[in-house]
């Protein structure tokens, strides 16, 4: 099931969440001596490359695998934006029976004070996710699990959700609270259609002439398809941390993640917004491409160790300056923002 789960591909005419292609060695890239015969311009390496012109070779990467959360989509903007508007939306409904003290409460709070509930959230996430990194007897739970206990402890805890104090089912209390069960569920999911920074598509596209592209990360198989269908972005494959039983950083990720596509470590790339998350790979062997985004690093003392092979600042394009920095020549006259246009690759 994981495995029929694990990867969307496409053809040049299919959305890479309608049609699933089977585990295996990316194309082989081809080299400068011998010319490129695959005629899928779309996808996978296309032609040869000038050594000069890519950033990472010896041996160059066949295949980037991508973190997802801060990464390639801004999940702090769109969680902030689905907490407000659920508020607004329940305290301005009829049929909210919403106790008094907590609709006072929520709406005394602000869209930034609704910000530092998300954090929070993250925060329980990142805690989550490395302590059972780390201590392989824990019982696996999936991320999305996790974000709906999580987000049903917070909202108790500010106050906004009154305690559960006896074995009745939840779906069937209504006791005053901001939301009702249904409503935490659903909102708990927002984490599956989280929006992405506006470079993330029109670099995908590109990188996807010259290298496999695929997630790693530690959201769940189903939440990885049901974003990356909402924000369009086209991965050729699909992994999660869920398919090794573990969370990043743990070295089964990496690894398995490697070995799930034929390759060594030394063929692999691993893109992250976070300094934390590319010294694991690193330390595993794969190559690394930093991409700062807002807010997003947790570590910048890390900065100063040397482990980045490729770093793209803050304000520098994002992907579309990966894409260019590997070897993929994008239009010039395109704006860096929106849906990608046309690429084209370097000749050699």
């Amino acid at each position: 099931m994981a495995q029929d789960q694990a990867h969307i591909g496409r053809d040049e005419n299919t959305h890479p969440s309608d049609k699933a292609i089977q585990l295996g060695s990316p194309v082989p890239l081809p080299t400068p001596s011998s010319p490129a015969t695959n005629k899928r311009t779309g996808f996978g390496a296309v032609t040869a490359l000038k050594s000069s012109d890519m950033a990472l070779t010896d041996p160059q990467p066949r295949c980037l695998f991508f973190d997802v959360f801060g990464t390639c989509v801004d999940w702090r903007k769109t969680v902030t934006d689905e907490l407000w508007k659920y508020t607004r939306d329940a305290l301005s409904s009829p049929a909210s029976s919403i106790a008094s003290r907590i609709r006072m409460h929520a709406s005394d709070m602000t869209y930034e004070e609704w910000g530092e509930l998300a954090q929070e959230w993250r925060n329980g996430y990142l805690k989550f996710t490395r302590e059972l990194a780390n201590d392989s007897s824990k019982a696996w739970k999936t991320v999305d699990e996790h974000h709906l206990e999580s987000l049903r402890d917070i909202l108790t805890n500010r106050g906004l959700l009154f305690p559960r104090v006896d074995d009745t089912p939840a779906n069937l209390v209504h006791d005053g609270s901001l939301w009702d069960e249904e409503q935490i569920r659903e909102l708990s999911l927002v984490w599956h259609r989280l929006d992405p920074w506006p470079d993330t598509c029109q670099g995908l596209q590109g990188l996807n002439r010259l290298f496999w592209t695929c997630t790693l990360s530690n959201g769940n198989l189903t939440l990885l398809n049901d974003m990356a269908k909402h924000a369009n972005m086209e991965f050729t494959h699909i992994f999660s941390a869920e398919m090794f039983q573990s969370y990043k950083p743990s070295p089964k990720v990496y690894l398995g993640a490697a070995e799930k596509l034929g390759l060594k470590p030394e063929e692999c790339c691993m893109v992250a917004a976070h300094l934390d998350d590319l010294k694991a790979a690193k330390s595993n062997g794969f190559r690394t491409v930093y991409v700062e985004r807002p807010r997003e690093e947790r570590y910048p003392e890390l900065k100063d160790e040397n482990f980045v092979d490729v770093w793209v600042g803050e304000g520098e394009g994002g992907f579309v300056t990966v894409a260019e920095r590997l070897g993929v020549q994008l239009l010039k006259t395109e704006s860096r923002s929106g849906s990608a246009p046309p690429a084209t690759v370097t000749q050699a």
